[in-house]
């Protein structure tokens, strides 16, 4: 594990980095994964291809909490897809939860990974 903010690498149980006090987690400088410097805004790591936006608690640019607020209320529709950018999962949620009733499951499922943080949005299906 290494430092968000500094780079510096981290054992996995501290909870501030000794080179630059931050809490450990916060930044968003240096990827968590391998320690490389990431460019402003970035979605992916260069050096080893994680995804940076999990690391830092976001889920398609917005706080984790705010998604999990928008799919309670509103995830039967799959509107928070389409926040997250996954316009074509939205479309089907959409089409799956008039047709066959099924919003109700495809909303619990998606707020329980998106509480245990085992949502995922894969970049290369984003629409």
């Amino acid at each position: 594990m290494f430092c968000k903010n500094c780079g510096k690498e981290m054992n996995e149980n501290q909870a501030v980095c000794l080179n630059c006090g931050i809490k450990a987690g916060q930044g968003t400088a240096f990827c968590q994964n391998c320690g490389k410097e990431l460019p402003p805004k970035a979605a992916v790591c260069l050096g080893c291809g994680v995804d940076v936006r999990a690391q830092t608690g976001e889920l398609g640019g917005q706080p984790k909490w705010v998604m999990a607020l928008l799919c309670f209320f509103l995830g039967g529709l799959g509107i928070h897809n389409f926040v997250m950018g996954e316009t074509k999962k939205g479309i089907f949620k959409i089409i799956m939860s008039i047709l066959c009733g099924l919003g109700t499951i495809f909303m619990l499922i998606d707020l329980v990974k998106i509480l245990t943080d085992k949502y995922v949005i894969d970049p290369n299906k984003l629409v």
